[in-house]
C-alpha cells in the first residue's frame, strides 16, 4: 500500500466512522489502523510491531490467529452461516454452545439466552429479573441496587446501572428505580476506613439503603465481582461476596454477577466468583468468551429461574435478530476448546502471579503507588508520592504520556487517567512480560523527568 493510500484511508476513518468512546484528542495526533494479529502481538498499516497488553480491550484472550477457532469458522460455513434463534429455531451450534455453557458456569447456572455483546447481556438480565418477579406475583419489585464505580454497559438500563458519572452525565434523566450503593474499593474506600477494621461497612449501609427504599420493591442487585479497569481491578475483602449472597437471598432479590471483563479465565478461575465459591442467579458474559472473532454475550440463569418462562403468554419478552449468531457459536465453542485444552486458566493464574511481582518492582519510581488486580487483570497506580496514595494533578495527564511513549516504542497500554491497566491474553509468556515491563520502567522513567515529578 502506497503512502498516498494509507494517508486517504487515514482521512476516510476519521470522516466516516464514529469511533466507540472517540478521544478527539488522540483523533487529532494520528489515527492508527491495524492490518493483522498473529498471538499477542498486532501490526499496523506501516508494518509496525506492537505487544498487546489489553487483548484487544479484553477481547482476543487466546490471541490472535488461533488456527483451531479459524477452522471452526470455515467448517461452519461449507454448511450454514446463519439463522436466527427465532421463537422455537435453533442451530447446531447454538445448542452445543449452550450444552457447554452448562458443563462449564459455576453451580447450577446453565441457561442461556444469547445476545451480541456484553451490554445487551446486562440489559437482558435487568428484564429477565423484572419479569421473573411479575412472573411471581411480585409486580412491586421493579428497583435494581447497584454499586457505584461499576460499570454495566451503554444501553439505557446498562447506563442507569453504571456507577460512573462520564458514561451518565450526557444521558440523564436515566431509568427510574436504579439505587447507587457504596463499592468495596479498599485501598480507596469511599468512607475512609481500612479492611482489615472495617467490618464490611459499605455492605452494612447496602443493606440500610434496602431497608429505607422498602425490602420488597427490589428486583436485583448488579455487580462485578472484580469491578473493571475504570478502577483498576479493585479484589473485594475477605467475606464481601458470600455477605452479599446472604443478602440478596434474605431479601428476595436476584443477585447478578456481570463476569462480562472477568470471566473465562482472566482471573485464574473459569469465573472471578469462582474464588470464593459464590455463585449468582444471572451471570452476564461476553468480551473474551468469543475470543474476539465474532460478537456474541449471554445472559446464564438458573432452571429454577427459567422454569417460570416455560409457559404459553409468559415467555421471556427479549430478543435480538443475530443473538446466538450461527458463526459466533461455532467460534466461541472453538475457542473454550482452546482455552481447555491448553490449560489457559492456570497459565492465567501463573503469569499473573508473575507480572504481579514484576510491577511492584516498578515502585522504584516514585510516582508509582499501590498495584491491584487478580489473575491476569492487574492495575498500576500513579500517585504524587509513592509512600501515600496521593494522587496527580490530573491536568498534568501524566497516565496519557506513559500510555503514548508505549505506544511509540511499540506496546499497546491501556490508561484510564493515572491507573495504568494490563489484562493480556491468557498465552502471554514471561518473555512477553519481561518485554512489556521493560518498555514501562522506560515510560515511568520518562514521566518523572519530563514532568520534574
Amino acid at each position: 500500500m502506497n503512502r498516498k493510500e494509507k494517508e486517504q484511508l487515514l482521512k476516510d476513518a476519521v470522516n466516516y466512522i464514529i469511533p466507540h468512546f472517540a478521544s478527539w484528542e488522540l483523533l487529532q495526533k494520528e489515527p492508527k489502523i491495524f492490518m493483522r494479529g498473529e498471538g499477542c502481538y498486532l501490526y499496523d498499516i506501516d508494518g509496525k510491531r506492537y505487544l498487546d497488553t489489553f487483548a484487544s480491550l479484553l477481547t482476543t484472550i487466546c490471541g490472535h490467529h488461533q488456527p483451531e477457532v479459524d477452522q471452526a469458522i470455515r467448517d461452519q460455513l461449507d454448511s450454514l452461516e446463519f439463522f436466527p434463534n427465532y421463537v422455537d429455531a435453533f442451530t447446531v451450534p447454538l445448542i452445543q454452545l449452550a450444552r457447554k455453557l452448562a458443563q462449564i458456569m459455576p453451580g447450577d447456572l446453565g441457561v442461556s439466552f444469547f445476545v451480541n455483546s456484553g451490554s445487551e447481556a446486562n440489559e437482558t438480565a435487568l428484564k429477565m429479573a423484572r419479569q421473573y418477579h411479575l412472573e411471581n406475583g411480585e409486580s412491586r419489585r421493579y428497583k435494581v441496587l447497584f454499586r457505584r464505580h461499576s460499570y454495566h454497559g451503554t444501553t439505557l438500563g446498562g447506563s442507569s446501572a453504571t456507577g460512573l458519572p462520564w458514561f451518565r452525565e450526557y444521558f440523564e434523566p436515566l431509568l427510574p428505580g436504579f439505587v447507587a450503593s457504596y463499592s468495596a474499593r479498599c485501598q480507596l474506600c469511599e468512607l475512609g476506613l481500612r479492611p482489615e477494621s472495617c467490618d464490611l461497612a459499605c455492605l452494612k449501609m447496602m443493606e440500610q439503603q434496602i431497608q429505607w427504599e422498602g425490602p420488597d420493591k427490589f428486583s436485583a442487585l448488579i455487580m462485578d465481582p472484580v469491578p473493571g479497569s475504570n478502577i483498576g481491578f479493585p479484589v473485594p475483602p475477605d467475606g464481601y461476596l458470600e455477605e452479599v449472597r446472604k443478602l440478596c437471598d434474605r431479601y428476595g432479590m436476584l443477585l447478578i454477577f456481570d463476569e462480562i471483563q472477568t470471566g473465562f479465565g482472566k482471573t485464574g478461575k473459569m469465573f472471578a466468583c469462582e474464588h470464593w465459591d459464590v455463585v449468582p442467579d444471572i451471570m452476564s458474559i461476553g468480551k473474551g468468551f468469543t475470543g474476539g472473532y465474532i460478537p456474541l454475550g449471554a445472559t446464564v440463569t438458573t432452571p429454577k429461574i427459567y422454569k417460570v418462562f416455560q409457559r404459553a403468554g409468559h415467555e421471556l419478552r427479549s430478543g435480538s435478530t443475530y443473538g446466538g449468531h450461527t458463526l459466533a457459536c461455532a467460534a466461541t465453542l472453538a475457542n473454550i476448546e482452546v482455552i481447555e485444552r491448553g490449560g489457559l486458566v492456570e497459565n492465567a493464574r501463573r503469569r499473573g502471579e508473575y507480572l504481579w511481582k514484576k510491577l511492584e518492582e516498578l515502585g522504584r519510581h516514585k510516582i508509582v503507588g499501590h498495584v491491584s488486580g487478580i489473575g491476569l487483570l492487574q492495575a498500576l497506580f500513579l500517585v504524587a508520592e509513592n509512600s501515600k496514595h496521593t494522587p496527580l494533578d490530573p491536568n498534568l495527564k501524566v497516565g496519557n504520556f506513559i500510555r503514548d511513549y508505549c505506544y511509540r516504542n511499540g506496546m499497546i497500554m491501556r490508561n484510564n487517567g493515572d491507573i495504568l491497566v494490563m489484562a493480556p491474553a491468557l498465552i502471554i509468556t514471561e518473555e512477553q512480560i519481561d518485554e512489556a515491563m521493560g518498555i514501562l520502567d522506560k515510560a515511568l522513567a520518562a514521566a518523572v523527568k519530563h514532568f520534574k515529578l
